[in-house]
């Protein structure tokens, strides 16, 4: 099977009606850091709301401040919103489509650490890069979640769409491939995140289930220029034609 790993986003949609359930790894393996987010978002200290957050007005923070315990949850593929996840459109996605993200797309919230597409999660706000209280998420969740996920991930085939600080999260020792996307032969950083979400939805839309078949797929306006090798990681690099 293929499996994707894909970065979240600074914005997300509010609301939600699924149920609760359990999340990627193990039980209670987030309790602590959930409860330190949740401390702070309902201790009533503006500043450290604030710095949390990462915004400079209070009634900024006021969407986010809820019980996390308590909040209305959707899966996390359909939470986040920015360029990747627009231009993954998957509400237009239809049904095998939307399932095919669920079960194979896994996603490193700032907060919640690696989590399925299919997973619910509530409406939150940590800027990249802040700690929760005293914790570092990216250590926090390496520490706890490397070993899960490498049994996760083994014998099947990787594609790693995150961008590069949620390396942090999990570092890959499996053989994994990447994408580089190129326009006039220069490295792009928007566009990336544009075409991350273009190739996500094209592999829902054709169900690839193996690199095999991932590297057959025809992308619209994408050209492989060059695929090299290094060690565990093939990285395939895009000429973006428009």
């Amino acid at each position: 099977m293929l499996k994707i790993l894909f970065s979240p986003s600074e914005g997300k949609k509010s609301g939600g009606n699924e149920k609760a359930k359990d999340l990627f790894g193990a039980l209670n393996a987030r309790k602590e850091i959930l409860d330190a987010y949740n401390t702070i978002v309902l201790s009533a200290n503006e500043e450290k709301i604030k710095e949390l957050f990462g915004f400079k007005k209070f009634s900024e923070c006021r969407p986010y401040i809820n019980d996390i315990y308590n909040s209305a949850l959707m899966c996390a593929i359909e939470r986040y919103q920015g360029v990747a996840y627009d231009y993954l459109k998957y509400a237009e996605l239809n049904e095998s489509a939307q399932e095919h993200l669920k079960n194979n797309t896994l996603i490193f919230s700032n907060l919640y650490g690696p989590v399925l597409g299919g997973d619910v999660i509530a409406n939150y706000k940590v800027k990249q890069g802040n700690s929760i209280g005293d914790i570092a998420p990216d250590k926090f969740y390496k520490e706890r979640f490397s070993y899960q996920l490498d049994l996760y991930l083994g014998g099947n085939d990787i594609l790693d769409l995150r961008a590069g600080y949620y390396n942090k999260f999990y570092k890959l020792t499996q053989p994994h491939t990447t994408l580089k996307f190129l326009k006039n032969g220069k490295t792009v950083s928007h566009w990336a995140k544009a075409y991350r979400g273009i190739v996500l939805r094209e592999i829902a839309k054709a169900g690839v289930n193996s690199l095999n078949d991932f590297m057959k797929l025809e992308i619209e306006n994408l050209q492989v220029h060059e695929i090299t090798e290094q060690k565990l990681k093939k990285e395939i690099v895009y000429n973006i034609i428009e």
